[in-house]
């Protein structure tokens, strides 16, 4: 494992060596120590590589992430995860405003709370919550799944499109055009894979599941996978 000091060898540094990986992978484990909440650590990785830090960390920790798996033992400012495309992302503890916004692939896992619009505009990102989430998550989240062990805050799934969101506890109020669905086979599949993959102590038959009335959007669902 290469130990990286973030306080001593700077944010740059870091960055390019992580990036290096996807042409040359001499290196597949990394620990960055010191982060002391530093900002855009491990953003726009492309390699399989894991990634380790030690302490928590400021904005946009491992955005735009592809094929690596960034584990914070911490927590994350806004925007962990942002435009995340593939991979793995795991915080400890807990997350700011907007984690995984945007994002298209991969899989977030937030050991503790979310804030306010966790998972906005989600287009295709798996996100499990195990605390709770903050207002107007999942706001115009167009695919993917948003999995919540606690509560939400209000408006959960404004404007939501196709996403899928699974709620365990309460829900304080559901935005516009977000109702609660029938939990089908299939939804309980899908449930439990994301459950077991995030180390979440859940029963599928324990949660919600909370979608689109699809009276809001110009969208026709049959056409979904060319949008």
């Amino acid at each position: 494992m290469q130990t990286f000091d973030l306080e001593a060898q700077g944010l740059r540094a870091l960055n390019a060596a992580l990036h290096a990986q996807a042409e040359t992978l001499s290196q597949a484990n990394w620990e960055v120590v010191n982060a002391k909440g530093s900002h855009a650590i491990a953003v726009g990785l492309d390699a399989p590589i894991e990634v380790t830090v030690k302490g928590s960390t400021g904005y946009y920790c491992a955005g735009m992430n592809s094929q690596a798996t960034v584990h914070v033992h911490g927590s994350a400012g806004p925007g962990v995860a942002e435009n995340m495309m593939s991979g793995t992302v795991i915080v400890e503890g807990d997350a700011s405003q907007y984690a995984g916004a945007t994002g298209h692939g991969g899989l977030l896992v937030i050991k503790g709370n979310a804030s306010s619009r966790c998972g906005i505009s989600m287009k295709g990102i798996d996100i499990v919550v195990h605390g709770n989430i903050g207002h107007m998550s999942a706001f115009m989240a167009q695919s993917g799944n948003l999995v919540v062990l606690g509560d939400a805050g209000d408006a959960l799934g404004d404007s939501l499109y196709e996403a899928r969101l699974f709620v365990r506890g309460s829900v304080k109020s559901l935005g516009a055009d977000c109702i609660e669905k029938e939990m089908r086979p299939e939804h309980l599949e899908i449930l439990a894979d994301l459950l077991e993959r995030a180390g979440a102590d859940a029963k599928p038959e324990e949660f919600k599941r909370y979608g689109s009335a699809r009276k809001l959007y110009n969208f026709d669902v049959d056409n979904a996978s060319a949008y």
